[in-house]
């Protein structure tokens, strides 16, 4: 149960991909998922994409809606009909009334039905009050839990309680957009750095202009390409205060898949400067187009980046950290170097992993 297209973005592909991936070993799989999942209010961003970022699932129904709460008890009843086992893909706390609803219909039948949660987020990264006791009203209730770090199976371990199952670990798979596949782009440095995907104050794009300012040569651009959440004011404020406005553009929008090549190609590296973390595709993104990384070691982003052979690593949170990287990134003949060493993730192995430990959680 999760978000699928015409929804966009990395969760409804991994929900879509985790069902093509479960069809495949064997399983009887459907996708529930919402005709209209959020209130606008509650995502200031654009929620769908005219074109599907991956092959859909063919057995996938649009029957939930945010605003129809007599829906989701209903579904919970049918689940306890058909099936074995409900995943339900956590994302936001926004989720959980649903969610509540729906497992009260799934145990309103007597019929053996489990429930796992799987938590791309235990918590937000920036929290309110009621975020907590909505995580924990769920997690307390299901009869697995499934995370993507040892950090968030101890943070989904202190909701849960005594007496209750320990959560599963298994890191995140790979996901990725279908793109058309990398672009060649021009010889040698391009002078320019890339950061992508929503921008929202964890991210650290405001970090990154710091190190901008105060660790990349003076003719070195950069582009931040994504849904700004809070608007591209206050960033392009700190841009002119920093004197690298002229060097910086500020692309406000989702960014579709077939966009996304000649993005890359035209980047010496992915910058990643996010203060916290829980797992993202978007190392794996620029390696699957030859580009390399510099990113925080915040939650996992430093497994997925081999340190001076695909990327650079810096401490999260420290701009003149992340200032330092950006130096070495640009020292004579280093970017091409480490451009060479990028190699394409093979999702195969992390696919196998993962379904395993799913249906043991």
């Amino acid at each position: 149960m999760g978000p699928a297209h015409p929804y966009k973005g990395g969760g409804a592909r991994h929900t879509t991909e985790l069902a093509h991936r479960l069809s495949a070993l064997g399983h009887e799989v459907a996708i529930e998922s919402w005709r209209a999942q959020y209130p606008a209010a509650l995502y200031p961003g654009r929620q769908t994409v005219d074109e599907a970022e991956g092959t859909p699932h063919p057995g996938t129904r649009h029957e939930l809606a945010w605003y129809r709460p007599d829906g989701w008890w209903r579904t919970g009843r049918r689940l306890a009909r058909e099936a074995d086992t409900v995943v339900l893909t956590v994302f936001s706390p926004v989720q959980v009334p649903a969610y509540l609803a729906i497992l009260a219909g799934v145990r309103s039948l007597d019929t053996g039905t489990q429930v796992i949660a799987l938590c791309h987020n235990v918590l937000p990264h920036e929290r309110r009050a009621v975020d907590v006791s909505l995580s924990r009203a769920l997690l307390r209730r299901v009869d697995g839990v499934l995370t993507h770090s040892p950090e968030q199976a101890h943070l989904a371990e202190g909701l849960m309680g005594p007496d209750r199952p320990r959560p599963v670990t298994a890191p995140l798979p790979p996901h990725l957009p279908d793109t058309g596949g990398p672009v060649q782009g021009p010889a040698g440095e391009r002078r320019h750095l890339l950061f992508l995907g929503i921008v929202r104050p964890y991210k650290g794009v405001d970090l990154l202009l710091r190190a901008l300012a105060d660790g990349a040569p003076d003719d070195v651009a950069l582009t931040v390409a994504g849904e700004f959440w809070g608007g591209t004011d206050d960033l392009a404020a700190l841009a002119r205060d920093l004197g690298v406005a002229d060097r910086v553009r500020l692309r406000d929008g989702y960014v579709p898949a077939s966009e996304l090549p000649a993005l890359f190609a035209s980047a010496d590296a992915v910058v990643l400067p996010y203060r916290t973390a829980t797992a993202t595709q978007n190392v794996w993104l620029a390696h699957e187009h030859g580009v390399p990384v510099v990113a925080t070691r915040a939650g996992t982003l430093a497994d997925h980046v081999r340190e001076g052979v695909d990327g650079l690593l810096c401490a999260p949170g420290d701009a003149a950290d992340l200032a330092r990287a950006l130096t070495a990134l640009y020292a004579p003949g280093e970017a091409e170097r480490l451009r060479a060493g990028v190699r394409p993730v093979d999702p195969a192995p992390y696919w196998r992993a993962y379904a395993d430990r799913l249906l043991k959680a």
